[in-house]
């Protein structure tokens, strides 16, 4: 009798989804994500929220994050390279570089500046062993232990005044950039944008808010079929319970690591 055993691995679901101020004035999604697993069990995601005030905010944003991936996903990493702290940081970072410079590029070559392209970034490496992100802008970054204890890794940079925040195309960009490190049993990792930190943030306290995630990581620790997964995480993003408390463009990463 063959008994077939779970391989343990990453399930994800992630989308993007226009705000509704955005969709009542005929306007594209101006977020963008982007995410990969690579071999032994690493997880490579990335979330950019183009500025609308940017004439191609989406495109830098698109470009940031297939960018960033791409840089991290060809270094054949496995989770024993990843045991040093000063490798994952410098890996982060580059993958940031090169994010950045491809958006510079892509403004020089349709002959615009760079802040036409301007956009946030999230980028994080997460294997079942340690998550570490790096982050330019507002949105943020989260992860859950074997315990149970619910870890910000990133907070909104907001800037000084309401609707502002660090570009990646900024000149101070690498300066204000947060990074963390996290060694423990990773369960659960979780990337949102700015249109979300209402509803899955306490402001006042900087910590994310449990009754937000928690669901959402469980719905993607069972789910079996990823298009059935991401239909309903498409449907949970555009529901009224959402719309109603913000119009703006919303993206949501979120990952569970099934060792059963």
């Amino acid at each position: 009798m063959n008994i077939s055993k779970q391989i343990a691995q990453w399930r994800i679901v992630a989308a993007s989804v226009c705000g509704t101020s955005h969709l009542k004035n005929n306007q594209l999604c101006q977020d963008a994500h982007h995410w990969q697993v690579l071999s032994d069990n690493v997880l490579v995601a990335a979330a950019a929220d183009g500025a609308g005030s940017a004439s191609l905010g989406k495109v830098g944003a698109m470009i940031a994050v297939e960018t960033a991936i791409e840089n991290i996903s060809t270094l054949r990493l496995t989770r024993k390279i990843l045991t040093d702290d000063a490798l994952v940081r410098s890996l982060l970072n580059d993958a940031i570089l090169a994010a950045k410079k491809a958006v510079d590029d892509e403004a020089a070559t349709c002959d615009k500046q760079p802040q036409d392209l301007a956009t946030t970034l999230i980028v994080m490496l997460a294997t079942p062993e340690v998550v570490a992100v790096m982050q330019i802008g507002d949105g943020l970054a989260v992860a859950k232990d074997s315990m149970g204890n619910l870890l910000a890794l990133t907070i909104p940079d907001s800037g000084e005044y309401i609707n502002e925040t660090t570009f990646l195309t900024s000149p101070n960009a690498l300066d204000t950039a947060q990074m963390k490190v996290w060694r423990t049993d990773i369960v659960n990792v979780g990337i949102i944008t700015d249109g979300l930190q209402m509803l899955a943030l306490n402001m006042v306290v900087g910590e994310p808010h449990k009754p937000f995630f928690f669901p959402l990581f469980e719905f993607v620790a069972n789910a079996e079929d990823k298009t059935e997964a991401k239909e309903q995480l498409v449907k949970f993003l555009r529901s009224e319970r959402i719309t109603q408390r913000t119009d703006d463009d919303l993206t949501l990463i979120i990952a569970a690591f099934n060792n059963s």
